[in-house]
């Protein structure tokens, strides 16, 4: 472990969905100088209830990622960062852009100019990859290209994981800043009841199945937290990107009628896939010719990202830092079905 005793440790996104999780997986691991940085509006009474049930101190930081004095005062003396906030659910790129990218490159100025930071981990996303140019045998693994043009997917969040990626990289190789990537692929759990795009999506009352017998690269929130711990306290790792996603994969089609048993029904349709991608096809050239009158939003890019068959690998992360999903897919899938019910109740 590359953390010493004294060292503190930094946390942004603590208070998000995967974050809570990493704060605990840190302290479980012996790490008892933790230090979070949060918006001013945050709240931190979840923290406050980890900290009374683990031997630890957590400092709580309040400020802006997008302030670069915020940035300094906040890593100053930091050992191990844990960059986990992003902007998600905006459609705009330029607003992605700021609260991903800027505030990452904020964080790496800053140390920087620390000069003592051992390993910065960069939370990044499956979405980063193009899936494009490869035979429907082989395994997407870390090794798998991304997309080189990230602005034509019109997906402000790929757009702003690959930009991210890019400038951790270019700190690292620049200003030798040593760090670790990690790409969860689809984490689920309690907090996060939407099903994933990469199943289907839901417009005009009808839910359109998209994934058909694709395997959904799930990683349930427990499992992949541990994983990022890891990836940040582990020897001899600088520089390496790494996949994080549980065993035992189920197929789109599995986890919908799984959904539909256990939540609640509804009516879906499947399309299959040589159809979903004249469809976008479609959509795309009509966006062009309108001039984007019609947003761009689904593409063969979109496309080949999403709803391309893949089959994904964990090797990497299993070997080189010795992780293994403490919650099995079964019981990962329990917990989560049993929040979406909960969470209808209280609608």
């Amino acid at each position: 472990m590359i953390v010493l005793p004294d060292d503190v440790v930094l946390v942004t996104g603590a208070t998000g969905f995967i974050g809570k999780y990493v704060v605990r997986g840190l302290l479980k691991r012996g790490v008892r100088r933790i230090r979070v940085f949060v918006r001013s509006t945050s709240d931190c009474s979840e923290l406050t209830d980890i900290l009374r049930s683990h031997d630890g101190n957590i400092e709580i930081v309040r400020g802006s990622l997008l302030s670069p004095d915020d940035c300094a005062a906040a890593s100053e003396h930091v050992s191990v960062i844990y960059h986990l906030a992003a902007s998600r659910g905006t459609k705009a790129p330029s607003e992605a852009f700021l609260n991903t990218v800027v505030t990452t490159r904020n964080l790496l100025e800053a140390v920087r100019q620390h000069g003592c930071l051992k390993r910065f981990v960069a939370v990044s996303s499956f979405a980063v990859y193009s899936n494009a140019d490869r035979s429907q045998s082989k395994i997407l693994d870390e090794s798998a290209a991304v997309e080189n043009r990230a602005h034509r997917r019109g997906d402000a969040y790929s757009f702003a994981k690959i930009k991210q990626e890019e400038i951790v990289r270019e700190y690292g190789r620049k200003y030798s800043i040593p760090y670790v990537i990690v790409r969860p692929g689809v984490v689920y759990g309690p907090g996060n009841e939407a099903i994933t795009g990469r199943v289907g999506l839901g417009t005009f009352g009808l839910f359109l199945h998209l994934g058909g017998a694709n395997a959904i690269p799930f990683s349930y929130v427990e499992n992949c937290a541990d994983a990022i711990v890891l990836a940040g306290l582990a020897q001899a790792v600088d520089g390496e990107v790494f996949n994080i996603l549980d065993d035992d994969q189920i197929s789109s089609r599995q986890f919908l009628r799984l959904y539909k048993r256990n939540v609640r029904k509804f009516s879906s349709v499947y399309i299959p896939h040589a159809v979903s991608y004249l469809l976008c096809y479609l959509w795309e050239k009509y966006a062009q010719w309108s001039h984007d009158q019609l947003p761009g939003i689904y593409n063969r890019a979109v496309w080949r990202a999403y709803w391309k068959k893949a089959d994904y690998s964990n090797a990497k992360v299993k070997t080189r830092l010795g992780w293994q999903p403490k919650i099995s897919a079964r019981e990962g899938l329990d917990l989560y079905f049993a929040s979406c019910r909960r969470r209808q109740t209280i609608a």
